[in-house]
């Protein structure tokens, strides 16, 4: 299971949010692209970047710092955060994004999305799909920065993706990220079980090493974490050793 560490962008600054509340936001003092290089030197092979500014007003503004830490080379870097054009998907591979993240649309549009996944490749695409889950029932897609509920089924949409050649898919679950509170493990069990073709990034609440260990018992392909490294509750060493073990 691949460590993937996360950026996300708000006014050009680091920052990371508490259940995606931008009321509630965390800053940090490292400078993005410097942060970037860090993470490259340590040997990770892939940054998850995301463009808090364009997931609320639906215009990417940080363009140039994606540009930058894409540029540098040596690691793959995979953005989103307000695409909701085909231009815009673009000019993240423009600007060197390995993948580009598509949430809201995703949801929205599904066929819109499909569409663009045969114009931009489907390994060059991770679908994002952010999640409430009910005490009963199936986990349900919430769109614009979690403000909206789509009344859709995270299994529906998975099983339309993987249908028509979706391949990663970025799932969250709200009520975890930004928390330290351990990730949903049942849900990443399940999405492993029923869609075992697909390969699932793991997100929210990451706090610790026996985080990662227990994800990786889940079926994920991958986890993204921000806060655990950016507050030092998992170090890089942690992760260059649980890869070394895997």
């Amino acid at each position: 299971m691949e460590v993937i560490p996360a950026i996300d962008l708000l006014d050009g600054q680091c920052v990371r949010l508490y259940q995606g509340d931008f009321n509630k936001v965390s800053g940090y003092t490292q400078d993005p692209v410097e942060l970037a290089a860090t993470y490259r030197e340590a040997g990770m092979r892939r940054l998850h970047v995301v463009d808090l500014d364009g997931a609320r007003t639906g215009s990417p503004a940080n363009m140039e710092l994606i540009k930058a830490m894409a540029s540098a080379g040596g690691v793959a870097v995979q953005a989103g955060g307000g695409i909701r054009d085909l231009r815009r998907a673009r000019q993240l591979r423009e600007a060197g994004a390995a993948r580009v993240v598509l949430g809201s649309i995703a949801a929205e549009k599904p066929e819109t999305a499909l569409a663009w996944l045969g114009e931009l490749g489907a390994e060059h695409v991770v679908f994002a799909f952010d999640v409430r889950v009910p005490e009963k029932g199936d986990p349900q897609i919430l769109t614009r920065g979690w403000v909206h509920d789509s009344g859709i089924s995270l299994w529906t949409l998975l099983a339309q993706f993987t249908t028509h050649g979706g391949i990663h898919f970025l799932c969250t679950d709200i009520a975890r990220d930004g928390t330290l509170g351990g990730p949903n493990l049942d849900l990443y069990t399940e999405c492993s079980r029923r869609f075992p073709d697909a390969q699932v990034i793991a997100s929210g609440g990451v706090s610790s090493l026996a985080d990662l260990q227990a994800l990786r018992q889940t079926g994920a392909s991958a986890v993204v974490t921000g806060k655990a490294l950016l507050d030092g509750r998992l170090t890089l060493e942690e992760i260059r050793q649980f890869s070394r073990d895997a």
